[in-house]
């Protein structure tokens, strides 16, 4: 049994906590000369002011969220079969969901292990371990990885500016097993090609799925301008829907790549264009009204909140040049992934460009996240994607 030092929170700080809250931030705790001196993400006791017991969580005297409860029993063992425990059941909803095994399997706090995230793309599991406390469980997690989804590869993907916050470095790194190129993986029986070493974040963004699902339903006979594509997602499951051309922008070259070979994969080669651009000039040149269907997903515009106030005209401005190449009658996707903006806020940054756009319409549709990306119920302002599809007039 390894030792349990005790952390301890100031008076009055633990009602959170115990309706069932799993974190903790820094300004709450009392920071002793021995808490200060514990190692990011030791695994500790954590009690009241007065003693009660609230659980066995990680705790990291530098973050901000410096208690991540794992468990309401403070003497819980937190080793791989505990692990390999909460893996399973985060697989086996995935699997009631009918997603296994093309999706997220775990999804952090909202699957009972924070700062953990594993994306499985078939026999290939890729994670991030976001938090100082799953670092300094690799190798048991690394193990229940093995047990509970049984790949064949794993790969490590560090790289996200979480672990920054938490005080870790940054790296990429294949744990076990071979993945020599390109991994194939299905969404709706369409197929595509990712790279989890080398591609964005884990190399796919499954939190689109639905959205993409919606967006094909609207393509049939329409031309589809797919923005900051990357591996084709959205426009490859319109073309394979019936839409007369998909155009995928983005700035990667290796993205367009692949995107292309996907489309020769689901035999859509003949109505798929890639142009290599930058979204926002690839909009002001082309022609007004020229598209059925224009999808508008970017990257974060706003990655904290000091950038808040040039991410939103960010996103005004993209809802304006966007909204002017959709045809009367057509239809616009706009998506934040910001978790920093508010599905308010957004809203409005998209309905005053479309203003600015001299555009009237309609919401038919707000949307979050796929259902393998569940959200924390204590923790409601995780649900960090916005989709709203609308109809121009």
């Amino acid at each position: 049994m390894e030792p349990r030092p005790v952390v301890r929170l100031l008076p009055g700080r633990q009602k959170r906590l115990r309706a069932g809250h799993p974190w903790a931030y820094a300004n709450e705790i009392e920071m002793s000369a021995g808490a200060r001196a514990l190692e990011p993400g030791t695994l500790v006791r954590l009690e009241s002011a007065d003693g009660e017991a609230l659980g066995r969580a990680m705790f990291n005297p530098r973050a901000l969220a410096a208690i991540r409860r794992l468990d309401p029993e403070p003497e819980r063992e937190i080793d791989g079969d505990w692990l390999a425990a909460r893996l399973k059941a985060a697989l086996a909803l995935r699997q009631r969901l009918g997603l296994a095994p093309w999706c997220r399997v775990v999804h952090a706090e909202a699957d009972g292990l924070p700062g953990l995230i594993v994306d499985l793309f078939g026999a290939v599991a890729v994670a991030q371990l976001n938090s100082a406390g799953m670092a300094r469980l690799e190798a048991p997690l690394v193990e229940a990885l093995r047990e509970a989804l049984q790949p064949e590869a794993l790969v490590f993907r560090n790289d996200s500016a979480q672990r920054g916050l938490e005080g870790l470095e940054t790296e990429t790194r294949l744990v076990f097993g071979e993945v020599s190129g390109p991994v194939d993986l299905v969404e709706s029986g369409c197929r595509f090609l990712c790279d989890p070493l080398g591609g964005q974040k884990t190399g796919w963004f499954y939190d689109q799925r639905d959205n993409r699902a919606f967006a094909a339903g609207l393509a049939e006979g329409a031309r589809v301008l797919d923005l900051y594509a990357y591996l084709g997602g959205f426009g490859i499951r319109a073309a394979l829907a019936g839409a007369r051309e998909a155009v995928l922008v983005d700035r990667s070259r290796q993205a367009l790549e692949l995107a292309g070979r996907a489309a020769g994969l689901n035999g859509v080669s003949g109505r798929v264009r890639t142009e290599r651009a930058d979204a926002f000039a690839y909009l002001e040149a082309a022609e007004p009204e020229s598209f059925g269907l224009v999808i508008a997903d970017p990257p974060a515009f706003v990655r904290s909140r000091k950038d808040l106030g040039a991410g939103l005209r960010g996103y005004r401005k993209l809802a304006r040049l966007a909204a002017r190449l959709v045809a009367p009658g057509g239809f616009l996707l706009a998506a934040s992934c910001s978790h920093n903006v508010t599905p308010e806020a957004f809203a409005l940054e998209v309905a005053r460009g479309l203003g600015q756009a001299g555009r009237t319409g309609r919401v038919l549709r707000t949307a979050g996240a796929a259902a393998d990306h569940p959200v924390h119920p204590m923790l409601p302002e995780s649900a960090y994607l916005k989709a709203m599809m609308l109809q121009l007039d």
